[in-house]
């Protein structure tokens, strides 16, 4: 689970931006809203929210936030064997960013274990790591590593409370490497449960979302009927779905692709199958009509890639990261969505959902709690700022949070300037 998150120097986060989901005091939706997690015995826990919204104008900095956890996860779980470039982007609006590395750290639950790990990287250049730990309430330093500019040497300090031959891995480590993902390659079984956390346990999308492969692997196999009835709980008129392995054939390839190319892919793909998903509806007639999902609606088309890795989700106490989650969605279905997470039957192992949207009908207190909402705002230096909506304590079950919002209470919105005819010489 998800406790928290920061990041500073990261494209137009200019100065530490930090998302915190833990709850607060209010006592207001309190048995759906949030989850207690469970730790090792004898250690206290506190509640954690299970989703979080955050508004803001466009170019406010939202999308930098989730790119920001989406470099994190990459540098993770490749920076071991793959990445030769570090995924970081420094502030470039002053000279002062510029030459600075990013700073990414999370807070999270894996294994009934709180963790604090983070590092601070330039592109070819991984300058600091730490990790701490939780296990019986303590906190426990597990190590600290720190990389010479100059050399490049790796200088590490360990824990007495962590296992492992650590000096094969600070030998093994490159400057340009993390740490953990070195141990973990090496058969860090005591750091393996974070390296899965981000590996396994987080899911990150962009504002197209996800493709449909895992849908159709699901409707392909014994569990499409639950993508069926999740469709048509959100009330899309979907009786049935088929998936069907087509053939290969020149003419699915596009009009102006070159000649040259096209050949290359005709001689690469010839005899390939591809499935391809048909969608049948009920009619008044009682006679299913089958429609390619290609001819339905975009917003059809976005809950079906959804449907399997929301459920996938859901069972297994995941995290999701959605950026622009209204893109392409009518608000009855984004508030669908969201309600999975508030509803325990349907969410009882403690998943998260963390989402950026200009989807204003949902900011209301019967949908979230006060400590769910957060704020991105782009100020005249080109510098995102987050805050939570708690900062200006609105009444509890009283104030009109999207009224509030748009009048400009919280910030956070764009500044419409009018435009002015251009005058003539």
């Amino acid at each position: 689970m998800l406790v928290e998150f920061s990041v500073d120097n990261f494209r137009s986060i200019k100065n530490e931006a930090r998302l915190s989901l833990v709850a607060g005091p209010g006592k207001e939706h309190r048995e759906t809203h949030l989850v207690t997690p469970e730790l090792n015995e004898g250690v206290r826990s506190v509640p954690l929210v299970r989703a979080a919204a955050i508004y803001g104008a466009n170019a406010a900095g939202k999308t930098n936030l989730v790119r920001a956890l989406q470099a994190m996860q990459h540098i993770v779980t490749r920076s071991d064997r793959e990445l030769q470039d570090l995924p970081v982007a420094p502030f470039q609006f002053d000279s002062e960013g510029k030459g600075q590395p990013t700073t990414f750290e999370v807070i999270a639950i894996t294994n009934r274990i709180r963790f604090q790990y983070g590092f601070s990287a330039r592109r070819d250049l991984v300058t600091e790591e730490w990790l701490y730990a939780w296990p019986r309430g303590r906190i426990q330093f597990w190590f600290e590593r720190t990389t010479d500019a100059e050399t490049g040497a790796v200088s590490c300090k360990f824990g007495d409370k962590l296992a492992g031959d650590k000096e094969i891995w600070r030998r093994a480590t490159r400057p340009n490497a993390l740490l953990l993902s070195t141990a973990v390659t090496l058969n860090s079984e005591q750091l393996k449960p974070i390296f899965d956390w981000f590996h396994e346990n987080l899911h990150i999308a962009g504002v197209g979302g996800w493709a449909n492969f895992f849908s159709v692997e699901w409707c392909n196999g014994d569990r499409k009927a639950e993508v069926v009835r999740f469709l048509r709980s959100a009330d899309l008129a979907i009786g049935d779905v088929r998936v069907v392995l087509k053939e290969f054939s020149p003419e699915m390839l596009p009009e102006d692709l070159p000649s040259e190319l096209k050949q290359h892919v005709q001689e690469n793909m010839s005899g390939a199958k591809f499935p391809e998903v048909r969608v049948s509806h009920d009619t008044s007639g009682g006679r299913p009509v089958e429609l390619d999902l290609d001819d339905e609606s975009d917003g059809t088309q976005k809950m079906f890639a959804l449907a399997a890795p929301w459920l996938d989700t859901l069972a297994n106490g995941h995290v999701i990261v959605f950026d622009e989650l209204h893109d392409n969605l009518h608000p009855a279905l984004v508030r669908f969505l969201v309600d999975r997470f508030h509803n325990p039957e349907a969410n009882s192992n403690g998943a998260q959902l963390v989402f950026t949207t200009h989807d204003t009908s949902i900011l209301n207190q019967d949908v979230f709690r006060r400590d769910q909402v957060w704020f991105c705002e782009r100020n005249s230096r080109h510098e995102t700022r987050v805050f939570p909506l708690t900062d200006f304590r609105p009444r509890r079950g009283v104030e009109n949070l999207e009224r509030s919002y748009l009048s400009g209470r919280y910030g956070a919105l764009p500044y419409i300037r009018p435009v002015t005819a251009r005058s003539k010489a």
